[in-house]
């Protein structure tokens, strides 16, 4: 019984057979956005020209591109992200190495004393 609920959760919406919504980053958000952006494009062309067919295919632009356009300024902030995390686990990593050592670079060095010039 709980290898069916496994299979059956492991499963997700996928998009034409190909694309996993649900385990793809950013496929989902960019395809709510697609949606409205494309509704938003047909419908405000529909309403200024009153051109069916025209209005589909701007529709169709809107999705197309406002999908694209999204994926990739998600992918991109992604991408960020996981490059900052990476430099933050080193310096992680590199603090617990040079812990207490002399290459510590938290460890302050005594200051400097100079000695009074005569004028």
């Amino acid at each position: 019984m709980s290898g069916e609920d496994e299979d059956t959760e492991k499963k997700g919406f996928r998009l034409l057979g190909i694309l996993d919504i649900q385990n793809v980053p950013c496929a989902r958000e960019s395809l709510l956005y697609g949606g409205g952006g494309g509704l938003a494009a047909g419908l405000l062309h529909f309403l200024a020209t009153s051109r069916v067919r025209r209005s589909y295919d701007v529709g169709f632009a809107g999705f197309f591109v406002t999908t694209l356009g999204s994926w990739f300024y998600c992918r991109l902030n992604n991408a960020k992200f996981r490059a900052q995390e990476r430099f933050i686990q080193q310096g992680l990593r590199n603090k617990v190495v040079y812990q207490g050592t002399s290459l510590d670079p938290t460890r302050k060095s005594p200051p400097e004393t100079e000695l009074p010039k005569d004028p």
